[in-house]
C-alpha cells in the first residue's frame, strides 16, 4: 500500500525503502522493468537523476524560425509522408503545425519512426533548421505527448531521463511527479547544519524536488549544488574516517638511524636522485613514528621506485622485521624479485618468491619458513594473501600497481601482521582528481624526476600507408644492435574484431618483413615458464624483436629495446600506452615509440596527438581521466567507490575539494561522529559504504 505524505517522521524512511512497485501506476510487472534501472526503492526513485533538460520556457514560434538556427517549437502533426528518393534513399517527413506556420520534421533511412507519429498528435521537437521546399527540421529530438499534458508543458522545464525502451519519458514523469509529491518531504537531512549554511546549500528536500522538476533554471543549479556536495561530502567523510581509523592505530616504532642508513645505501649501487631522496625521508619519518605508515608512492615508469621501496624494506629487515612484496603477475612478481636479490646479493638478507606457479614442494618449504621466521623478504602475486601464509613478524608490506587489486585485498595483506607499515606504489600516474578519491585515506609521494643520462622518448604517429617506412628505421635500429617490441591487442584472429593478433603477425613480420631478423612470441595464454623463457631470451639478445600482447605492459626491463611499436594504437587507453613506452627508454641509448593508428572518433585521435606531444605521465593521466572520466579511468570498482550518481570529478573538482575540507574537519574535531549533530551523517556513510568498504570502523 503507497504510504502518503502523511506518515510520521519516524516511518519516514521505511517508507522510502518500500519497493517501487507501491508507487501509484508501477506493479509488480513494470517494476522489474524498474529494477533494471536500478529502481528498487521510492528512495531509489527519488535519487533517479535527469540527464538532460528540455528548456520549453522558450518555445519559439514556426514562423519566427531561421535557417541554420536551433529552435524549440511544440505543435500538431498535420501530415505524414513516407516515401523514396530517386538513389533509394528512405524520407519520412512529419509536417507540424502551430498556427502561425509548418515545418517538416525530416529523417533519413528511418522508416520505423513512421508508426510513431499520428495526425493529431502533440508533438515537441528541438532541432536545426533547414530548408528544401519548405522549412524543415532535420532529425530533431521529438517528445509526443498526451493533449493535456501538452499545455502544462508550455514554459517549463522539462525533465529528459535515461530510460529504456519500454518506459515513455510520458510515463515515468507522471510516476516521478507522484514519488516526489508524496515522498520527497520524507528525506532525511544529513548534514549538519553548520555545513549547509556555509555552503549557502538548499535542504535537500528542495534539491530532490528541483532537480526532477525545477521552476527555474536558476532552482536547478541550486539543486544540482547541493546533491553533488552531498555525494561527495559523504565519499571524502569515509576517507577522513578512514584515516582517522589507521591514525588511531598502534603501529610499529621502526629505528631508523645513521648506521641502518649507511648499510642501506652500501647496497644500492648508483646515486640517489633528488626526488629519491625526498621520498625516503617521507618514508622514513612514517616508519620511526608509532603510527602505521599508509602511503602511496607515484612514479613515472623508470623513476626508481623499487629502489625507494627496497630502502624501506631493509629499514624493517634491520629492525627484525618481515616484508612482503606483492605484485599483480607472476612475471612482474619474478622480475622484481630477481632485481631485488641483484640489490641484496651483498647482504644478509633471505628472499624467496611465492606464485601460483610455485611448485608443491617448493610451496610448502617456503611456507614453513615464512611462519618460522626463516625468510625475511617475500616477492609474491595474489598468492600472498592466500590464509595457508602465515607471517611470523609481519612488519612492511609493498603492493606494486595498487590499482590491479581490489582493496579488500590489500587488507587481507595487511592484517598478516600486526599494524605493518604499508607502502603501495603505481607507475600509472594518478589524476589529483581521483587521489582525493581513490587514495583519500593515504599519504602520497611522488617521484617527479628520473635518473640522469636517460633521453627523452620520441614517439611518432603512424598513419596508414607510412607503415613501409616505420619497418625501415626499425631494420637500422636493429642494425645498430638494438632491439624492438611490437604489441598488438589480441592474440589472436578474431572473426568478431578486425584487428590484426600477435601470433599471425609474428608469422607475417618473420616472413615477409624481418625475413633476416629473429622474432619471438609473448602472450597471456602461454605458461609460465615459457613465458619467463621468452623473457630471458629476448633480454638476453636471442631475439631482435618482441611480438607480444599488452602482457609487457608493466615491469618488463630490456635497457637494450630502443624501439616500441603498438599496432591498433587507438584501441588503447593513454595511459595503457604510457606504460607500454616505458618498456622502452630504460638504456641510454635514444628510444622511439612508433604508434600504428587509423583512429575513427575524436577521442581516439586526441589521445595518439597528446602520446606525440608529451612524456609527462602526471599530464597524460589528467588527459586520460577527462577523456575517459572515472568510471573507466582503471576500474573504481574494485576499489569500493559507490556509484557517482550526480558528481563529476573534473568537473567537480573544486566542489571536491571543499567537501574533502569539510570532512575532515569535522573528522579532526569528532573523531568517531559521537556528536548528535553528526549522528545522521554517521548513519548515512555507514549506509553506503557497508558492503564496500572493509575501511571505515566507526561502529
Amino acid at each position: 500500500m503507497l504510504v502518503t505524505k502523511s506518515t510520521t517522521k519516524k516511518n519516514s524512511q521505511s517508507a522510502l525503502s518500500q519497493s517501487v512497485q507501491y508507487l501509484k501506476g508501477v506493479g509488480p510487472k513494470r517494476c522489474e522493468i524498474f529494477g533494471r534501472l536500478g529502481i528498487h526503492t521510492i528512495h531509489d526513485m527519488l535519487y533517479y537523476f535527469p540527464r538532460d533538460y528540455r528548456d520549453c520556457t522558450k518555445i519559439q514560434k514556426i514562423s519566427e524560425a531561421e535557417i541554420g538556427s536551433e529552435i524549440t517549437i511544440q505543435g500538431k502533426v498535420s501530415g505524414i509522408n513516407s516515401r523514396r528518393s530517386r538513389n533509394r534513399m528512405h524520407i519520412l517527413e512529419v509536417f507540424v503545425d502551430d498556427e502561425t506556420d509548418t515545418i517538416a520534421a525530416t529523417w533519413f533511412n528511418q522508416p520505423f519512426l513512421a508508426s510513431k507519429f499520428h495526425v493529431g498528435d502533440n508533438v515537441f521537437l528541438h532541432g536545426k533548421v533547414g530548408a528544401y521546399k519548405y522549412l524543415q527540421l532535420l532529425s530533431p529530438e521529438y517528445e509526443i505527448v498526451p493533449g493535456d499534458e501538452a499545455a502544462i508543458k508550455e514554459g517549463s522545464i522539462i525533465p529528459i531521463y535515461p530510460l529504456t525502451e519500454h518506459i515513455s519519458q510520458t510515463y515515468f514523469r507522471k510516476i516521478m511527479k507522484d514519488a516526489v509529491h508524496h515522498f520527497a518531504n520524507q528525506i532525511e537531512e544529513t548534514l549538519p547544519e553548520e555545513i549547509i549554511k556555509k555552503n549557502c546549500l538548499v535542504s535537500i528536500n528542495t534539491a530532490v524536488k528541483d532537480i526532477q522538476f525545477p521552476k527555474t533554471f536558476e532552482c536547478l543549479k541550486n539543486a544540482k549544488s547541493r546533491l553533488v556536495y552531498d555525494e561527495l561530502f559523504t565519499l571524502e567523510m569515509a576517507m577522513a574516517l578512514r584515516k582517522r581509523c589507521i591514525k588511531d592505530e598502534m603501529g610499529i616504532s621502526f629505528k631508523a638511524g645513521p648506521n641502518v642508513d649507511t648499510h642501506i645505501r652500501k647496497l644500492i649501487p648508483f646515486t640517489l636522485t633528488d626526488a629519491q631522496e625526498r621520498v625516503i625521508n617521507e618514508i622514513k619519518e612514517d616508519m620511526r613514528s608509532n603510527k602505521p605508515m599508509n602511503r602511496l608512492l607515484q612514479g613515472d615508469v623508470g623513476s626508481g621506485k623499487t629502489a625507494v621501496a627496497i630502502y624501506a624494506i631493509l629499514v624493517a629487515i634491520a629492525n627484525g622485521y618481515q616484508s612482503a612484496f606483492m605484485a599483480p603477475t607472476e612475471l612482474l612478481a619474478e622480475q622484481h624479485f630477481q632485481t631485488i636479490q641483484k640489490y641484496l646479493c651483498h647482504s644478509h638478507v633471505r628472499i624467496q618468491l611465492l606464485t601460483g606457479d610455485t611448485s608443491s614442494k617448493r610451496k610448502k618449504d617456503t611456507l614453513r619458513q615464512i611462519t618460522d621466521g626463516q625468510v625475511d623478504l617475500v616477492v609474491g602475486t595474489h598468492a600472498l594473501i592466500e590464509e595457508s601464509v602465515q607471517f611470523k613478524r609481519l612488519g612492511l608490506v609493498v603492493i606494486d600497481e595498487q590499482h590491479k587489486f581490489g582493496v579488500i585485498q590489500r587488507l587481507k595483506l595487511k592484517e598478516k601482521g600486526l599494524s605493518p607499515d604499508v607502502l603501495i606504489m603505481t607507475a600509472t600516474p594518478i589524476p589529483r582528481t581521483l587521489s582525493l578519491t581513490l587514495f583519500g585515506d593515504l599519504d602520497i609521494s611522488i617521484l617527479d624526476e628520473m635518473p640522469p643520462g636517460r633521453s627523452p622518448i620520441k614517439t611518432l604517429w603512424i598513419p596508414n600507408g607510412k607503415e613501409n617506412e616505420a619497418y625501415e628505421f626499425i631494420k637500422s635500429e636493429m642494425a645498430h644492435g638494438r632491439q624492438a617490441f611490437i604489441v598488438y591487442p589480441l592474440v589472436e584472429e578474431s572473426k568478431v574484431i578486425d584487428l590484426k593478433a600477435a601470433v599471425t603477425e609474428a608469422k607475417r613480420l618473420q616472413k615477409d618483413i624481418f625475413p633476416t631478423l629473429r622474432i619471438g612470441l609473448l602472450h597471456g595464454q602461454m605458461k609460465s615458464a615459457e613465458k619467463d623463457k621468452v623473457m630471458l631470451d629476448f633480454k638476453e639478445k636471442r631475439y631482435d624483436i618482441l611480438v607480444s600482447t599488452v602482457i609487457i605492459e608493466v615491469g618488463i626491463d630490456v635497457p637494450n629495446a630502443t624501439v616500441m611499436v603498438v599496432e591498433h594504437a587507438e584501441r588503447f587507453g593513454l595511459s595503457q600506452l604510457h606504460q607500454l613506452r616505458g618498456r622502452i627508454g630504460r638504456g641510454s641509448e635514444q628510444s622511439y615509440c612508433l604508434l600504428f593508428g587509423n583512429p575513427k572518433t575524436y577521442e581516439s585521435s586526441e589521445r595518439l596527438k597528446i602520446m606525440t606531444k608529451t612524456n609527462d605521465g602526471f599530464k597524460i593521466a589528467e588527459m586520460d581521466f577527462r577523456l575517459r572520466g572515472p568510471g573507466e579511468f582503471f576500474g573504481t570498482r574494485q576499489h569500493g567507490l559507490p556509484e557517482l550518481r550526480i558528481s563529476d570529478l573534473v568537473r567537480d573538482f573544486p566542489v571536491l575539494k571543499q567537501a574533502r575540507k569539510d570532512a575532515f574537519e569535522i573528522v579532526s574535531k569528532d573523531p568517531h561522529l559521537k556528536s548528535k549533530i553528526h549522528a545522521k551523517t554517521r548513519k548515512k556513510v555507514l549506509e553506503i559504504f557497508k558492503d564496500r568498504l572493509e575501511l571505515i570502523n566507526i561502529g
